[in-house]
Order: C-alpha cells, then structure tokens, then sequence
C-alpha cells in the first residue's frame, strides 16, 4: 500500500477511535451527572427516567457521536482490512479511554491498567509491521 494510503487508513482509523472515546466519555459524565436511574424510575417511573436521560445533553451528545462512530467504522471498514482496522480501532478505543478516563472524568487508573493500556499500544505498533 502506498503512503498516502497508509496514511489515509490511519487517519480514517484515529478518527474512529476519537469518536468512540468522546461517546462514551460524555455517556459516562452525563450518566453520572444523572445519577442512579433506579433512584429516577423510582420517582418519576419509566417515562420519566427516559425523559431525564435523553434530555441530558452529555449523554444526547455521546449518543450522537457514537452514531458517527458506528458510520466512520463503516467507511473505515470500505478502505482498509478488517484484520487491520478493526484491532487498532478497538486498541486506540481502549488507549483513548484510559486517558481520557484520568484526564477528562477524573478516575484513578492504577499502575495495572496503565500497564495494560502500554500492551495494547505495543500491539498497534505491532499491527503496522
């Protein structure tokens, strides 16, 4: 494959992976920000359980990039093999999360996870070989 391929591949891939961690970091901060959906069935009952998730815009916002997600996989998935992208978006998806997890929710990633998240990044070295 050509450089430029390459190069294209792997910006399809990073952009997937981008989209797959701020989905699911903003599905996180916004579940969290609601707080415990048995306590809100509870008081409110079904419909209103559903009302407060789908009106919190965190979680709106996360949907929506997932959904994004889910298209740029597809296009991702028309340009490059399987066997490629679907590793090193789930890797990338899994490094991403890690960080972001620390940085952007603030959650203690102990020396195993981090150590885990070094494997992962060794095997989407690996993969480009």
């Amino acid at each position: 494959m050509h450089p430029e391929s390459m190069l294209k591949v792997w910006g399809v891939i990073a952009f997937v992976a981008a989209l797959a961690v701020a989905g699911e970091v903003l599905i996180a901060s916004g579940m969290r920000d609601l707080g415990d959906l048995d306590l809100i069935r509870a008081r409110s009952g079904l419909l209103g359980t559903i009302r407060a998730v789908l009106t919190n815009v965190k979680f709106v916002i996360g949907a929506l990039c997932m959904a994004f997600n889910f298209f740029a996989m597809l296009f991702a998935l028309s340009i490059a093999d399987l066997s490629l992208a679907g590793p090193a978006i789930a890797s990338l998806t899994y490094i991403g999360n890690a960080i972001a997890a620390k940085l952007v929710l603030g959650e203690k990633v102990d020396q195993r996870r981090w150590l885990a998240t070094a494997f992962v990044a060794v095997g989407v070295v690996l993969l480009t070989r």
